[in-house]
């Protein structure tokens, strides 16, 4: 079980003590990724207690499959979105679940495989999806959007600052089919300056973001979880970057209250009771020590909530 693989877990220690693994509880990763969360999880509640893990992407499906096929039957793997999460505990007969964990984003595997065309340290087709065999690839986007819904994509998905201008830049270049080419594009726009941040950084968050519907998928997942858990079941939800963590944080606060009605209003209309309590009243973080060895973690943020 100590064998490399493609994926570090972020976080692993910290998720382990916000989800409390024990024997017999059911647990769900619903990014199951390379496995490495499950497999921890999975440790931690030996003998008897069970994982769900849930993945779109057909290779972390095949290597988590190998990591923890020393499981047995305690592992179960789904090939789906988190979305589907309500569904896929149903066709396994969990009516409730102790803990869920949600590490966000895209992991290491995807970002080191050229042809996902999550990055743009090489050249790669210009694709971003997680389901590689279904959905519509960035290179669909950036050749058949109209401007403005390019620059709307590129300003609220990434928070770009020259959304219009690289819009407008794209298209003036179409075709763009590689990521090279939109790191280029990219680049010229912002004048060529040196920094530690390449310039092409928010926009290509910014169309895998859209690709994968992730901020959509992340407020529908998010009710679903809290419902799946039992009472002082726990939630932990990993993000990497400010709009995610957003949406988190306000779920969460929304979430823990009793009543959502606006301050100024003198008596509660709404009929909203808390569901959860919030366990973390800051966002968790990387150790310098996890840092050392796994640098891409750096913006990782864990947001942990327990069930009332």
């Amino acid at each position: 079980m100590d064998k490399p693989y493609p994926h570090l877990p972020v976080l692993y220690q910290e998720i382990l003590t916000a989800l409390q693994p024990h024997s017999p509880g059911r647990y769900v990763d619903c990014t199951l990724g390379a496995g490495g969360h499950a497999q921890r999880i999975l440790e931690a509640s030996a003998p008897d207690g069970e994982l769900l893990g849930i993945d779109l992407d057909p290779e972390a499906i095949e290597i988590a499959s190998r990591r923890l096929a020393a499981f047995g039957q305690r592992a179960t793997i789904v090939r789906a979105s988190y979305t589907s999460l309500k569904i896929e505990l149903h066709r396994l007969g969990w009516n409730q679940v102790q803990g869920v964990v949600l590490d966000l984003g895209v992991s290491s595997m995807q970002f080191d495989r050229p042809e996902r065309g999550f990055s743009f340290r090489e050249d790669a087709p210009l694709d971003m999806r997680f389901d590689t065999a279904n959905g519509e690839s960035a290179a669909y986007l950036v050749n058949t959007l109209g401007e403005k819904k390019l620059a709307d994509i590129l300003w609220r998905h990434g928070e770009e600052r020259l959304s219009r201008r690289i819009a407008r830049a794209i298209l003036r270049n179409r075709p763009i089919t590689t990521t090279r080419e939109l790191a280029e594009l990219v680049r010229r726009e912002y004048g060529g300056k040196v920094s530690r941040i390449h310039p092409a950084t928010r926009t290509f968050q910014a169309l895998r973001i859209a690709v994968n519907r992730e901020l959509d998928a992340l407020e529908d997942v998010l009710p679903q979880a809290i419902e799946a858990l039992v009472p002082h079941g726990r939630l932990a939800v990993i993000a990497f970057h400010s709009l995610e963590d957003r949406i988190v944080k306000q779920f969460f606060h929304r979430e823990s209250q009793d009543c959502i009605c606006p301050p100024e209003q003198p008596v509660c209309t709404c009929k909203h009771r808390a569901s959860i309590q919030v366990i973390t009243k800051h966002p968790i973080t990387t150790s310098e020590s996890e840092l050392e060895i796994n640098e891409r973690a750096r913006s990782a943020k864990l947001r942990v909530a327990e069930k009332l």
